[in-house]
């Protein structure tokens, strides 16, 4: 039994009535055969519809031994006339998506040579393939000329051509197509072989905006958004822009200058920062000047900085600095030396307080589990005694 397509005779049909051909009850629901439906049932990379069917809940679409089903559920009586009515909202998204990603595919086969080799598209944004290499720094042009052809307001045209003047067509293709073959045309743009549901004028599909350009696959996959979900996204980031600009007492078009400067900035603090903690670290060595053996504790220090502790301890104590940081009985530590082999030491802490670790003759780090009294007792048993701090 045949259905009328009427998604493809009137994109924007919403609301129809048909008759009830068939009701087939199947897993999870039903199987609802209409004799004219504008719900599109899913093709060329695009989503099915969803919406009602008189009190029925349409959850999905199938295609089945070229019948059209309507996945319902609940039953609808055979011979019976009902209202169907579409998820408008994402439906038009869709719409708009698709006919963005054919324009866009049009541009990239034309300046470059390149083909579709496949996207996928949601209700915020299109990922588009390419078989070939394009550069980012390409983006301002290629999304001023799909504009440009959304600010035209072309008509997109779909049909099928005969099989005669099919073979006449250049149009694009993944691959070869028997007739009939339906064509989406956008004049001076793109002409392709689709079965996806598409605006009636360019001028609905815009704006759009494209957000990146990657290496995938020996190509190029492009991201954009279309339409609604382009001046959606455009408005989050221009409400996020607005709160940096209030943040940074800068105008939204300067933010990123004004930025720019906080970072300096941040990057010369963070240098004053560290250049104090390195100094506090050496004036707190020199405390410890000639003491021999030194053990110290932190609860935290970065590694760099442990391991700098460690060093300017053990140039001013005139033996071997280990340093714990950490809390409970989980640390890290460092141990240096620069006139001894530590690894017997160390092998002993592998054995003792279940530490990890290695590194050179005079220089050791890792980790260890225990509490912080039985380390110390470890180090005080080999004449160790604590620094300053401890």
């Amino acid at each position: 039994m045949t259905t009328e397509k009427l998604y493809y005779e009137n994109c924007r049909l919403a609301v129809f009535t048909a008759r009830v051909l068939a009701c087939r009850e199947r897993e999870g629901g039903f199987a609802v055969l209409l004799d004219r439906t504008a719900f599109y049932p899913g093709g060329g990379g695009q989503a099915c519809d969803t919406g009602t069917l008189g009190s029925s809940r349409v959850t999905g679409m199938a295609e089945e031994n070229e019948e059209i089903l309507h996945l319902c559920d609940r039953p609808l009586t055979p011979g019976e006339s009902v209202e169907g009515r579409i998820d408008w909202l994402p439906r038009f998204i869709r719409m708009q998506q698709h006919t963005g990603e054919h324009i866009l595919s049009g541009l990239v086969h034309r300046k470059y040579g390149y083909h579709n080799t496949g996207f996928h598209m949601n209700l915020e944004r299109i990922q588009v393939d390419f078989d070939g290499p394009i550069p980012v720094d390409a983006l301002p042009e290629l999304e001023s000329a799909v504009n440009d052809a959304v600010w035209q307001n072309l008509p997109v045209k779909c049909c099928v051509p005969g099989p005669e003047e099919l073979g006449n067509l250049s149009y694009r293709t993944k691959r070869a197509l028997n007739w009939p073959v339906r064509i989406v045309e956008v004049p001076g743009f793109d002409m392709c072989a689709c079965c996806g549901v598409h605006v009636a004028f360019t001028g609905e599909a815009g704006p759009v905006k494209l957000w990146s350009a990657v290496p995938f696959r020996g190509g190029t996959r492009l991201e954009m958004s279309c339409g609604i979900p382009a001046l959606n996204h455009l408005n989050a980031v221009y409400q996020q822009a607005k709160e940096v600009s209030r943040l940074l007492s800068a105008p939204v078009t300067g933010i990123g200058e004004a930025t720019g400067e906080i970072y300096d900035q941040l990057g010369k603090a963070k240098y004053r920062a560290r250049q104090l903690e390195l100094d506090a670290i050496r004036a707190g060595a020199e405390k410890n000047r000639g003491r021999g053996d030194l053990l110290l504790f932190r609860e935290t220090l970065e590694p760099e900085l442990m391991v700098f502790l460690a060093d300017c301890t053990a140039e001013s104590c005139g033996g071997t600095a280990a340093v714990f940081v950490g809390a409970g009985d989980t640390w890290r530590w460092c141990v240096i030396d620069k006139t001894k082999d530590l690894r017997p030491l160390v092998k002993t802490m592998h054995e003792t307080l279940h530490a990890r670790g290695g590194g050179k003759p005079g220089f050791q780090q890792g980790s260890a589990q225990g509490e912080k009294g039985a380390i110390a007792a470890f180090f005080r048993e080999r004449g160790f005694g604590e620094a300053d701090g401890c």
